[in-house]
């Protein structure tokens, strides 16, 4: 251990660092990372560098899944990011790194012995990777996703009419006829399930001004929801501590600083911003050549090995120009998407700001800080001069006007190009809103900006909802946080039972579905039969009178477009009129719907709301009793209550979207209070591996003091 540098635990398990010098702290924080995360972070970059197949197995699942990181080439392109960074923070960074490798020397995660792997050195490129994974994965990817099932639903014959209500006012270029000649190599919905018939990381955070806390002081509140069916969690709670000041809260193991927490003057939450930061262009090709301005142009190259398990190797090529990476073989002459992420080579500014969030002592110099990370977030800020603010985040393409980026435009013109980048400046931001307080939920909120960087949000449900408790009163504390962080009252199913009521059968399911509360608890069979209602009107208006109900039940179970873009679907199943209702009247359409749900035998929302947490790397590899895994655990709330709960499946595994990393903290209080689905540590026979699952489930949080002499617990 490092002269002048200190770790231990306190009595919750979360590790504390206090160092003489920055450096030495970052130091620190790689050693506990690597120690307490060791399996999840080299996990991570065998992921992003494509590697699955070499090291871990070499089934065709693996060699997809390398194929994909291969592709995305986050571990390329690195170097230059490293370059960006100041002398002063890569000096932190290689700390942090040095830290890493100190513990992975002293000893390294018995798993992979078992795998035969030794880990390489850690690396600040590898940090740069791990940005760009997490800014990427589930986010800015159902973005990509979404946009290319837009294009499936125009190659099933969906009529232009019925695609501009169900994404109105971004469809501006909309050729349908040359989308028709695209040849899609990655699908959403496999070909075989359209048939002959016409043919998708959600969280919340607030912050409540001095004016309407009992103390007179900001409030600020965070949920992350994450897939929280997986151990380790992602999040990694830590305090760090030098030259009399302090860093706590989430951080991600593999990076360096805080990423959602507070220091002595400011609070911060974080919530993704659903930015469109993804598109895609229709690429002429032929002769590995693509089409420019009457002249044909080569294609760069990218060749890539993927090394297998006692298993031959696998050569492939991707095709790349200024529209990213090729979906297909350009030595067949078609048509064929590029497609490009705009925080594809991001990463220094990323790490920088973290670092600078050491020194932050305002709103507004947290806003100018974390306004310029590379990827799409909107954060909340508190500070403890009762100051509140919100910013959002991104590399956000400019586009030419009438462009909203949702559909594939032809790359051979080029005003179709992006202009460069929108400035943080002209993001969604405010400090110190009238309103008192300031929620996001993954909701619309271009209005608060200059730019409409979102064209595909989430509903505006659970922000309705945040806001619709803040304003009724203005003596709020932590623990009214801790009750808001578990509603589950569901603003879409009022709007829906609006509708419904009159339509009720006079049977025992239509009195239960009368009488409910509009709550997701665990008990509630209204919910339960809510939610049958709900997924057959998705067969019968999207199904019968669209997509076919085939497609509609992949998409349902196998994909999570429904899981992030409900909102869409939504507002054509809450209109009056919609040409997805045939010929029938709404209301008659949906009395059939109603009807035919409710001959089900009415359960509690709990029964069907069952998931187990898996360790990531052995899975069910594992018998039960050796506790690798733990459940079933019942989850609450849905995809539109604050207390988000939804579990589906995506890619041929079950996942979910919960709170994985529950936080409230008053600035004018040195205390933060948290809980973690999951442990400290990704050992299983730590006695932190699960540390804090009960208290996650039951809704006890623990509170951490930076400074408070606690009994200290050594930190192996």
């Amino acid at each position: 251990m490092k002269s002048g540098l200190q770790i231990t635990r306190d009595s919750n398990g979360t590790p504390h660092v206090e160092s003489d010098t920055l450096a030495n702290m970052f130091w620190g924080q790689g050693y506990v990372h690597a120690t307490d995360r060791g399996m999840q972070i080299l996990l991570m970059r065998i992921l992003g560098q494509g590697r699955v197949s070499e090291i871990l197995d070499s089934s065709d699942e693996s060699v997809e899944v390398d194929k994909f990181f291969r592709k995305m080439n986050w571990a390329g392109n690195v170097k230059e990011q490293l370059k960006k960074i100041d002398q002063t923070e890569k000096e932190y960074l290689l700390a942090y790194c040095d830290g890493i490798n100190a513990a992975f020397a002293k000893k390294t995660p018995w798993e992979y012995k078992l795998l035969g792997y030794k880990p390489e050195i850690w690396l600040p490129e590898d940090c740069i990777t791990i940005s760009r994974m997490i800014g990427y994965l589930t986010l800015a990817q159902s973005q990509s996703e979404i946009e290319r099932l837009f294009v499936e639903l125009v190659q099933a014959d969906i009529s232009e009419e019925k695609l501009n209500e169900l994404f109105p006012g971004i469809l501006g270029g909309l050729d349908i006829d040359l989308l028709k000649k695209v040849t899609l190599q990655d699908r959403i919905v496999p070909s075989k399930l359209w048939g002959k018939a016409p043919r998708m990381m959600a969280s919340n955070n607030w912050v409540i001004s001095g004016s309407k806390t009992k103390s007179g002081h900001p409030i600020v509140a965070n949920d992350p929801h994450l897939e929280v069916n997986r151990l380790p969690n992602v999040w990694c709670e830590i305090v760090l501590k030098s030259e009399g000041k302090y860093l706590l809260g989430g951080s991600m193991p593999g990076i360096p600083g805080i990423l959602s927490g507070r220091n002595k003057d400011v609070a911060w939450g974080v919530t993704y911003a659903f930015v469109d930061a993804v598109d895609s262009w229709i690429e002429q090709c032929k002769d590995s050549k693509y089409f420019r301005e009457n002249e044909w142009f080569d294609f760069a190259q990218r060749k890539e090995i993927i090394k297998r398990k006692k298993k031959s190797d696998i050569p492939v090529i991707f095709y790349e120009n200024n529209h990213g990476v090729l979906d297909g073989d350009p030595n067949i002459s078609g048509y064929y998407l590029t497609t490009k992420w705009a925080a594809g080579n991001s990463g220094a500014i990323s790490i920088s700001s973290i670092f600078k969030m050491w020194d932050v002592k305002t709103v507004e110099d947290g806003m100018d800080i974390f306004g310029k990370v590379e990827t799409g977030w909107s954060f909340v800020f508190a500070d403890t001069q009762d100051n509140i603010g919100f910013q959002m985040s991104g590399n956000v393409p400019k586009r030419r006007e009438g462009v909203s980026g949702f559909v594939p435009l032809p790359g051979w013109k080029k005003e179709n190009d992006w202009q460069g980048f929108l400035d943080c400046t002209e993001l969604p931001k405010c400090v110190n809103p009238e309103q008192g307080f300031f929620a996001t939920s993954n909701n619309d909120l271009n209005s608060w900006g200059t730019s409409n960087p979102i064209n595909m949000p989430m509903g505006s449900y659970r922000a309705d909802r945040i806001a619709d408790i803040i304003k009724k009163r203005d003596d709020f504390n932590v623990n009214d946080m801790f009750e808001m962080h578990f509603d589950v009252y569901s603003l879409e199913a009022e709007y829906f039972m609006r509708i419904f009521r009159p339509l009720l059968p006079d049977t025992l399911q239509g009195k239960i579905l009368a009488d409910w509360d509009l709550k997701y608890t665990s008990d509630s069979k209204g919910a339960f039969l809510f939610e049958q209602i709900y997924k057959e009107l998705y067969k019968e208006v999207f199904g019968a009178n669209g997509f076919n109900k085939t497609v509609i039940d992949y998409l349902n179970e196998e994909t999570g477009t429904f899981i992030d873009f409900y909102f869409n679907f939504d507002r054509i199943l809450l209109s009056e009129q919609s040409l997805w209702f045939g010929k029938e009247s709404r209301d008659e359409l949906y009395r059939k719907i109603i009807t035919k749900a409710l001959t089900v035998t009415p359960k509690e929302w709990g029964e069907v709301q069952k998931f187990t947490m898996k360790n990531i790397l052995l899975g069910e590899k594992t018998p039960k009793f050796m506790g690798f895994n733990k459940g079933p655990i019942t989850a609450i709330g849905n995809r539109a209550t604050i207390h988000q709960g939804q579990i589906y499946k995506s890619a041929g595994r079950t996942t979910t979207f919960l709170p994985s990393f529950r936080t409230v903290t008053e600035i004018d209080q040195d205390e933060f209070y948290s809980v973690l689905a999951g442990g400290p540590s990704d050992r299983r026979f730590s006695k932190w591996y699960c540390s804090d699952l009960e208290n996650w489930i039951s809704g006890k949080y623990k509170l951490t003091i930076p400074n408070l002499d606690h009994k200290k617990y050594s930190f192996h």
